[in-house]
């Protein structure tokens, strides 16, 4: 279902995330934490959001320095608020996000900003931008979301969120399509489980 209503907390009109790999969620608990009363209550909450960053990002958990990293990130996060007494030297944390200047690329089409998605969802993205309202509509948008989903399932090496794809059905459809995500479950997506080398592929245990 997609949901046009005036006042609604659209993901285009949220406050951009400062890691947006991290998903809402995890930027919310991290809002909480920064406004606990106490000095020994916001470590607590940090140590629990430490936990469930390393659940987004079990495909890192084996390089080097992914401790300091995950805490860098949550220092990133908090804006620098967060008042705890750190487990690592933080100083260095911003340079995470230093980028070096952008590159010219050949590509004309935009294809870069969304290569994960592929062109033929590139094309659909085009075409919901001006299809009406409608069952037709809220069918077509139900397929993009969980084929969307599942490209970021392969992207991300395991590791996706349901906001990250309303996000960025929104920002590639120019705000037209808004997922309501109370209203409309997302298929469930298995982590992708590389070929044993026998010719067949594993299936995670449920």
């Amino acid at each position: 279902m997609t949901m046009d209503i005036k006042g609604l907390d659209y993901n285009t009109g949220r406050e951009k995330l400062v890691m947006t790999e991290y998903g809402r969620e995890i930027q919310k608990m991290i809002d909480i934490a920064v406004a606990l009363p106490t000095k020994e209550e916001r470590m607590r909450c940090a140590k629990s959001i430490i936990h469930q960053m390393e659940m987004k990002t079990p495909q890192f958990s084996n390089s080097e320095d992914y401790q300091q990293t995950l805490w860098d990130h949550l220092y990133l996060m908090s804006r620098k608020q967060l008042d705890i007494d750190w487990p690592y030297d933080m100083s260095a944390a911003e340079t995470i996000l230093s980028k070096p200047a952008p590159m010219a690329h050949p590509s004309s089409d935009g294809q870069t900003r969304m290569r994960h998605y592929g062109r033929l969802l590139t094309k659909v993205f085009e075409q919901l931008k001006t299809m009406p309202e409608g069952a037709e509509r809220d069918e077509l948008v139900r397929l993009t979301a969980n084929q969307m989903k599942r490209d970021l399932m392969t992207w991300g090496h395991g590791s996706v969120d349901d906001e990250k794809v309303a996000d960025d059905l929104a920002r590639f459809t120019d705000g037209k399509i808004q997922l309501d995500l109370s209203a409309l479950r997302l298929d469930r997506v298995d982590a992708i489980v590389p070929d044993s080398g026998n010719g067949k592929r594993n299936k995670k245990r449920k």
